[in-house]
């Protein structure tokens, strides 16, 4: 493998462009430059070796590929990561399959029983059309948001997560993160019903779903008859009352995007609350990579138990990235997702170029308690590291681009 990238650097002649006058011969970040180089080989070979429609989602225990097909909830990351991809080193291969894997998802615009479709519509059309302009992402687009908006009561104030027949109207914690497609869809589409949903869900989230140190639950359960709350639970954490560490990244991401979108102050402050949470969590690791789930503890734990999951620290240093941009005093917060992120570049959790089945990130967690997709590379990990490295380079102005010639 090592002689396959050294041969594809060669052939390929990359050209790392200069860092951005302030960073240019700051040997700070070498990270970031060896860490683009990684990117771009593994992305490009991924696309080489994966189909449309047919997207990597993990690694199985026996060491083959887990595939996303059309219904899968994680189907949009990988196109969406090869145009993060493509953002990050100027790498125009990129671009073409990031449009090619992209456009094979456009029956995914008929999905009406998931609100999932953040995930599998906006990361990867919605990425295509904000970088590229070009309307062909904009017809699946309208159609996915209007499906999303349709799962919103305004009885309840919340948009339903699942049609699954053993909860009543479950809404998880997940769902905070594709409130960011409802907001951009009330403006490209002129659609302010859209908003107005993205807020109350916000709201009636922020009501129900969080504890008095600002840790969340996995899963409210309402009466959809009342709107009262029948019960507090977890599908992926440890306990019903336990921390899932994905979940609390959720919510920071979530209320980040709120409070950027709709700029009501309920929602920063809420962001900064669960920021805090985090960032000051007695069990966070010194790489700042979560276990699991932060209840993870005990002495009957063994490391069996508690795995690292590189998704979580992933979706937490982009959130506190776009929230360092929302306040006065963000240097903490970039500087903490500074730590993660060169934590997630190190070899303790990046692949090395031509392994993981061309995966970026190594030691993630999908859900444990169902013994699914246990320390292995997830999409979704690679998607949020990649973008929050994006995040980060335009925080620094840092021009960190791969010319592929």
């Amino acid at each position: 493998m090592k002689k396959n990238f050294s041969l594809f650097l060669a052939i390929s002649t990359l050209t790392i462009s200069s860092f951005a006058q302030t960073n240019q011969n700051d040997e700070s970040f070498k990270w970031f430059k060896k860490t683009s180089e990684v990117i771009s080989y593994q992305l490009n070979k991924a696309a080489q070796t994966y189909k449309p429609g047919k997207n990597p989602r993990s690694i199985n225990p026996d060491g083959t590929v887990r595939l996303a097909g059309l219904t899968d909830w994680t189907t949009g990351f990988f196109p969406g990561s090869l145009w993060y991809g493509y953002e990050l080193t100027a790498d125009k291969k990129l671009a073409q399959e990031a449009k090619r894997f992209t456009l094979a998802l456009d029956s995914i615009r008929n999905i009406k029983n998931t609100h999932d479709l953040g995930f599998m519509l906006y990361c990867s059309y919605g990425n295509g059309y904000r970088i590229t302009n070009d309307k062909i992402y904009l017809p699946a687009l309208k159609d996915g948001a209007s499906n999303l908006a349709a799962r919103f009561d305004p009885k309840i104030g919340v948009i339903k997560s699942w049609d699954f027949s053993w909860w009543h109207f479950p809404v998880i914690i997940d769902n905070m993160m594709n409130l960011e497609y409802l907001y951009w869809a009330a403006q490209e589409f002129n659609k302010p019903d859209y908003a107005i949903a993205a807020n109350t869900h916000a709201l009636t989230t922020m009501k129900n779903h969080f504890r008095k140190d600002h840790s969340s639950y996995h899963v409210v359960d309402y009466d959809p008859k009342t709107g009262k709350v029948l019960r507090k639970a977890t599908h992926q954490g440890l306990t019903d009352d336990s921390s899932w560490a994905r979940g609390q990244g959720w919510g920071l991401y979530g209320y980040t995007l709120c409070y950027k979108n709709s700029k009501n102050p309920k929602f920063l402050k809420q962001a900064e609350n669960i920021a805090r949470f985090i960032m000051n969590h007695p069990r966070m690791p010194k790489d700042k990579v979560p276990v699991w789930d932060f209840d993870v503890h005990n002495a009957m734990d063994t490391e069996e138990r508690a795995p690292r999951d590189a998704s979580a620290a992933a979706v937490i240093a982009s959130a506190l990235l776009d929230l360092s941009t929302q306040v006065k005093d963000g240097k903490k917060y970039a500087d903490y997702a500074e730590e993660i992120l060169k934590s997630l570049s190190s070899d303790a959790y990046l692949a090395k170029p031509g392994e993981n089945s061309y995966f970026l990130l190594k030691h993630s967690v999908g859900a444990f308690l169902y013994n699914s997709e246990i320390d292995t590379p997830l999409d979704y990990a690679d998607y949020y590291y990649l973008e929050a490295l994006n995040r980060y380079a335009a925080i620094k102005k840092i021009n960190s681009s791969i010319t592929i010639r």
